[in-house]
């Protein structure tokens, strides 16, 4: 017998049932720890999964993007840090290389290179291993994977053109010929791109598109007819000019930026970029130079650039870029269900036509005035694609743009109305302003009707009211802070004309009423 067969404490001797008692339940309590350690365990992995994923997280947030191509870390792969905070990716720092090493081999760079060691050879990053990782990869499919369908655009979603002229109307005033042939346009457009594949092909009727040119006067509402369409409309929409363009290779825009634009508006999605439209503002600039002897890169050979584009066809376009040569990727895009709408003042164009009105005047009692068409103020209603050819369009890309319309010009009551009616009206942003101050701003109609006689001698369109309500609006808005009693200031005629000053109401006052009230 030994001294371990003895309880502690105790001298009795242990027999071998309490040995075996024992043992069992020090298994049992082995157990118990072991159990505590897989739960502790498991624990453990939750909350480095738990980890993991905040961690995917903060990096999808934080993703990098190459200063180049703008395209993000998940799709170039590792970026190359660059001084400065600039990141690279392999593509377009491989790209600056290959540009360098053949200035080097063409004998470019031996001044600018003389002091450095011979034999300078560019690597290739290839091999670098800087691919797109085969994790991320995955986490990026499966992102795409678990995210929701977006919804398709049906036939019952096309706003019928009444309706986009409706809400038309309610920010442009006037124009109800320009507003029906664009809501019409827009509305046969959508229906052109959500027509059935399998019901074209049984009847072998394609719907073409139908590009429009829209002519008006400055200041008009050409472009802001377009950019208050692009607020309605649930198709991306791009608006570019016409005037940086210029031929393939000479300083300026390439032709094929302006798709890139629209490309842009799509988030890069080809699919949504192919159904969407284009305005392309100025187009009168890109008209044949006359009486030139030099290459004509911004006139004539844009629009013939241009009649591709027009017409239909797959187009490489660079991706966060104007220009091709720069080290950008490239998408193709099909224009072919793109819907371009041209606009332009078309200066002179109104003695075009007068020229082409008075030529056909005859002699007698019943012969038309030649002087009629000097006091038509809608003369560019009556143009023809005659008139345009003179203007200087070649008649490949007037025949792209089948749909033509001009837009009126403005007179004093539509400048009246301009100012007030819509809903973003010169007056209510003014009188929102006031209201900032706590002081409420009036207009008296005659002082409406005199700031639209000033406006229509400037000659620059609605752009001359907001400059006309600056002017008189400066000393208001300097001289009300200063006195918190001033409840109200009412404009009036003699104030706009400089011959009189605007009518101050206190807050203490009564609001004098006027008479026959």
């Amino acid at each position: 017998m030994t001294d371990n067969d003895y309880i502690d404490g105790d001298y009795r001797e242990v027999t071998e049932e309490e040995k075996e008692e024992e043992s069992t339940e020090g298994g049992r309590m082995e157990s118990g720890e072991t159990a505590d350690e897989d739960s502790s365990g498991e624990s453990r992995d939750n909350s480095k999964q738990d980890r993991d994923a905040e961690d995917e997280e903060k990096t999808r947030q934080k993703e990098r993007f190459c200063m180049m191509c703008r395209r993000p870390e998940s799709k170039t792969g590792r970026l190359i840090e660059m001084p400065g905070g600039m990141c690279i990716c392999r593509d377009c720092m491989q790209k600056g290389m290959d540009s360098v090493q053949n200035s080097m081999q063409s004998g470019n760079l031996q001044n600018l290179l003389q002091n450095m060691p011979g034999n300078i050879q560019m690597i290739d990053l290839s091999s670098l291993g800087l691919g797109v990782p085969q994790n991320r990869r995955k986490k990026k499919e499966e992102t795409e994977k678990s995210s929701a369908p977006k919804k398709k655009m049906t036939m019952k979603d096309i706003p019928a053109p009444h309706l986009i002229k409706a809400k038309l109307d309610e920010y442009v005033i006037g124009q109800e010929h320009a507003k029906k042939v664009m809501a019409v346009g827009v509305y046969n457009h959508y229906k052109r791109i959500l027509q059935d594949p399998e019901e074209e092909k049984k009847d072998g009727v394609e719907i073409q598109k139908s590009n429009m040119l829209m002519i008006g006067p400055t200041g008009s509402g050409k472009t802001y007819l377009v950019q208050t369409l692009a607020k309605l409309l649930d198709v991306p929409l791009a608006l570019t000019d016409a005037t940086s363009l210029t031929e393939a290779g000479y300083i300026g825009d390439d032709i094929e930026s302006v798709v890139s634009k629209l490309l842009a508006a799509a988030d890069n999605d080809v699919e949504r970029a192919e159904h969407g439209i284009i305005f392309i503002d100025e187009i009168d600039k890109i008209a044949k130079k006359r009486n030139t002897n030099q290459r004509d890169v911004s006139g004539e050979a844009v629009q013939q650039g241009l009649l591709k584009l027009l017409e239909g066809s797959e187009i490489e376009v660079p991706v966060g870029a104007t220009s091709k040569n720069a080290m950008v990727p490239l998408e193709t895009v099909n224009t072919k269900n793109i819907l371009f709408i041209c606009g332009g003042a078309f200066p002179n164009l109104e003695d075009i036509i007068r020229e082409r009105l008075t030529k056909s005047a005859s002699m007698g009692f019943q012969a038309e005035l030649r002087d009629a068409a000097d006091k038509d103020p809608d003369i560019l209603q009556k143009v023809t694609m005659d008139d345009l050819r003179e203007f200087g369009m070649i008649p490949e890309f007037l025949g792209r743009l089948p749909v033509v319309f001009a837009l009126q010009s403005l007179t004093e009551d539509m400048l009246v109305k301009i100012l007030k009616e819509p809903k973003n009206a010169i007056l209510r942003q003014y009188q929102k302003l006031m209201e900032l101050d706590e002081v409420k701003l009036t207009f008296e109609d005659d002082a409406l009707h005199a700031i639209a006689k000033k406006a229509l001698e400037k000659d620059t369109g609605a752009r001359a009211l907001r400059s006309i309500i600056e002017d008189f609006m400066l000393d208001i808005m300097y001289e009300i802070p200063k006195d918190p009693d001033i409840g109200e200031v009412v404009i009036t005629k003699e104030y706009v004309e400089h011959t009189g000053g605007p009518r101050i109401i206190m807050r203490s006052e009564n609001v004098p009423q006027k008479s026959g009230d």
